[in-house]
């Protein structure tokens, strides 16, 4: 007699469901996908409106080995599946205390915007990029494995790479070996973002997220990143793995502490297992009763430190700012204190630092011809008591317009033909994000390796997590090999065979094309 084909329930179309459902339906497992929105993606889909097309989350496509892996295991080609550009400049940052960089992944032109700042730090460059080329690969086996519990930590023999990654150590205490003057180590310590964090509070073993974009490049899909999330689908779709979008789960189905499936309005959906890819905060306090979780208590839940939100303005404009960088990051002039605002004392400041993406310089596909778009982003607090954002929108939308100048965009109110403002109250009630905290559970040491929530989900029974609430953390390449950590697992208690997922070897030194 055969065996019946097993099945899993994933909840959430984020990057980690469509890659956990890829490797998953390769393995044999039918595989449904229920997500609340209408599309896929989650944070990382798009808005469509008007001819204008936004990607809702992340713009920068880091470091794509990761999701090339995954798709050679599953036998296709991420290249032949979507069009990457590699971009050169990366980004132009421009700092509020003065001065410029266009950072390219080019050594000697990439010295040279240094030498621009500080001339000393000029020929520090290649020491970082060395030493932290070495860090990644000491540190890539705690990246790609799971950590189910404490003693996991010594297989990893970590007390022989203590001195290599300094986990005591502030990311920009650990810059300040390499670059003497505070904008150089912004250059390369700006990529806290990712994870939500301030660079004088990131562990300095974050330095690698600099290093990847120097090596590994800054890419721009084209369709933007939301295209790689609805690439992911059409493929999973011809793997044979259901989608229920526009489908909330109202709850999560238990025998005892065991998961069976979930209900939606519309239907049960039964499984010999549940994928968690929601946000892991809102996903217990919503779907999972409290008295069947112990170490993850509602209680426990709220007393935990998480990342910062983002303002957010989508805007569709006429015309293009066509001398104005693919990627913009403007710093504000008292950045530390900006940060302190944002992390402690949950307050809106003055002089805001945005990000601004302006992709029509590069893509021409996601707006009417003769227009563009443009994505503004400005970090604050998650969601608190201290911002009414009923109250705070008109002001706040008014001072990161007012930044915009500073970075070379003039006269943008007479050109908006299309806006859209998401807040970390629009975050928390439209895209239920705990607290609108865009990135999760902060990445501290508290909060790290087994002390994250676990890929195999301790609290209850055939229940497993990816994304950025898991390990190892946020961002999308990152996100993406949660997945294929947990597919191990989930393969292992299936009793099917999972070395498969490891065959895979991407070639470390491939390029795409740069723009």
């Amino acid at each position: 007699m055969s065996r019946r084909k097993p099945s899993v329930v994933i909840i959430g179309a984020g990057p980690g469901g469509l890659a956990s459902a890829l490797m998953l339906a390769h393995a044999g497992i039918q595989v449904d996908v229920v997500e609340r929105l209408p599309r896929v993606g989650g944070r990382c889909s798009a808005i469509e409106a008007e001819g204008y097309r936004f990607d809702v989350g992340p713009t920068f496509f880091l470091y794509p080995l990761v999701l090339e892996r995954i798709f050679q295991l599953i036998g296709r080609n991420l290249r032949e599946d979507i069009e990457m550009i590699r971009l050169d400049p990366q980004y132009h940052l421009i700092f509020g205390s003065g001065g410029d960089m266009r950072c390219t992944p080019k050594i000697e032109p990439m010295e040279a915007e240094i030498a621009k700042i500080c001339e000393a730090d000029a020929g520090s460059l290649k020491r970082y990029l060395s030493d932290n080329r070495t860090k990644l690969e000491l540190f890539r086996p705690a990246l790609e494995s799971a950590f189910l519990n404490w003693k996991r930590l010594f297989k990893w023999d970590l007390m022989k790479l203590l001195p290599v990654l300094k986990p005591w150590k502030s990311l920009d205490s650990e810059l300040k070996r390499y670059f003497s003057d505070p904008r150089v180590r912004l250059a390369f310590s700006f990529q806290s973002k990712y994870l939500g964090m301030s660079p004088f509070q990131c562990p300095s073993l974050f330095s690698i997220l600099s290093f990847l974009e120097y090596e590994h490049g800054v890419h721009h899909p084209i369709g933007g990143c939301a295209a790689v999330s609805e690439m992911m689908e059409t493929v999973a779709r011809s793997m044979g793995v259901n989608f229920h979008l526009g489908e909330a789960v109202e709850r999560i189905l238990f025998e005892g502490k065991k998961a069976v499936g979930v209900k939606t309005r519309e239907r049960e959906i039964r499984g010999d297992a549940l994928v968690i890819n929601a946000d892991f905060a809102q996903s217990m306090t919503k779907l999972v009763p409290n008295n069947l979780r112990t170490r993850w208590t509602d209680e426990k839940l709220e007393k935990k430190r998480y990342s910062c939100s983002t303002f957010m303005m989508y805007l569709g404009i006429e015309g293009l700012y066509d001398r104005v960088a693919h990627h913009t990051i403007y710093t504000s002039k008292t950045y530390e204190q900006n940060l302190r605002d944002i992390e402690f004392n949950h307050v809106l400041g003055e002089d805001p630092s945005i990000y601004v993406q302006n992709a029509g310089v590069t893509d021409s596909t996601l707006a009417p011809q003769g227009h563009s778009t443009l994505y503004v982003l400005a970090p604050v607090t998650h969601k608190h008591p201290n911002v009414d954002w009923s109250k705070e929108l008109p002001a706040f939308r008014e001072k990161v317009l007012k930044q915009l100048p500073k970075i070379g965009i003039t006269d943008l109110e007479k050109r908006i033909r299309f806006e859209k403002i998401i807040t970390p109250a629009d975050w928390e009630q439209g895209y239920e994000v705990y607290k609108g905290a865009t990135f999760n559970l902060a990445h501290n040491l508290k909060q790290m390796l087994h002390l994250r929530p676990r890929n195999r989900f301790e609290d209850l029974d055939s229940v497993y997590l990816v994304g950025g609430g898991t390990h190892p953390g946020s961002g999308l390449p990152v996100i993406y090999e949660s997945a294929r950590i947990t597919s191990r697992i989930l393969l292992n208690d299936f009793e099917l065979d999972s070395t498969w997922l490891d065959e895979a070897k991407a070639d470390p030194r491939a390029k795409l094309t740069i723009s």
